[in-house]
C-alpha cells in the first residue's frame, strides 16, 4: 500500500461536503494539500502544508492556474481528487437544454480540463493517482427527471476510464468513486423513505483515501458505495 504521508494531493470542491471531509481526513494522514473552491475563503481546512486556491469548473484558465500554483509551492503533484459537481435535473420531457449544458460543463468538461493540466505532472511520479467522485447516477438511470445529471455522470465515468488507459504505462491509476445518497447540501431537500438513510461524507472520504493508497499492481476502476439495497449493487 502507498503511504500517504507527505503526498501532495489536489482536491476540488474542498470547501464543503465530501471535499471538505476528504481534505480533513487526508491532512490527518499527513498529506500536503492543494485545496480549491470557487471561493477559497470558504475552505475550512488550513494550517501548515495547505495551499488554498480558486477554481471554477466553468472557467477554462483556472485549471492551468491552479496546477501552476501547486507546482510553484510544492514542486510536484502526487494525486488529484475531483469532487466538484452540480445537480440540476435535466428532465427527459422538459423543454430546455440549459440544465444539460450546465451539468456537462461542470461535471465533465471542467474535470477534463483539470486532468489535461495535471496528467503530465502525475506521469512524472510513477504512482500518480486520480480519484473522480462521480455518482451511482453514472452507473444506472433511476429517474427520467434527472436524465441530464445522470448523462453527465456517465460522461464522467468515461473520463476516468480514458485517464486509466492513457496513464497506465507511466504508473497513473484512476478510480471512479460512485456514492449513492450522501448527506450534503446537494441532498438537503431530499427526503429518503423509511428504512433508508443518507451516508455521511466521511464514509466517502475514507473510500477516497483507500483508493489513493492502492499500489500500481492493484488498480481498481470503480468503487460503488450505496446507502440502500438495490438489485444491481
Amino acid at each position: 500500500m502507498i503511504d500517504l504521508k507527505n503526498k501532495i494531493i489536489m482536491i476540488s470542491g474542498a470547501n464543503r461536503g465530501i471535499g471538505y471531509a476528504t481534505a480533513k481526513l487526508l491532512k490527518e494522514k499527513g498529506c500536503i494539500l492543494s485545496l480549491a473552491a470557487r471561493n477559497p475563503d470558504e475552505i475550512k481546512v488550513g494550517g501548515d502544508n495547505v495551499l488554498k486556491c480558486m477554481w471554477d469548473a466553468k472557467e477554462k484558465k483556472l485549471s492551468k492556474n491552479w496546477v501552476s500554483e501547486t507546482i510553484s509551492h510544492f514542486d510536484k503533484i502526487d494525486g488529484l481528487v475531483m469532487n466538484a459537481g452540480v445537480e440540476l435535473g435535466g428532465d427527459l420531457e422538459g423543454d430546455s437544454e440549459e440544465e444539460f449544458d450546465e451539468m456537462f460543463e461542470v461535471n465533465f468538461k471542467g474535470p477534463l480540463r483539470l486532468v489535461r493540466e495535471t496528467l503530465p505532472e502525475l506521469r512524472k511520479t510513477g504512482t500518480g493517482r486520480i480519484i473522480n467522485v462521480v455518482s451511482l447516477a453514472g452507473k444506472r438511470p433511476r429517474n427520467p427527471k434527472i436524465l441530464g445529471y445522470s448523462a453527465s455522470k456517465f460522461a464522467a465515468m468515461s473520463l476516468t476510464n480514458a485517464i486509466r488507459i492513457s496513464g497506465w504505462d507511466d504508473g497513473v491509476r484512476a478510480t471512479s468513486v460512485c456514492p449513492g445518497m450522501v448527506r450534503t447540501r446537494m441532498t438537503d431537500e431530499i427526503t429518503v423513505p423509511d428504512g433508508e438513510f443518507k451516508m455521511e461524507p466521511e464514509a466517502i472520504a475514507e473510500t477516497i483515501s483507500y483508493a489513493l493508497t492502492l499500489p500500481n499492481s492493484a488498480a481498481v476502476a470503480e468503487i460503488l458505495v450505496n446507502s440502500r439495497l438495490e438489485s444491481m449493487f
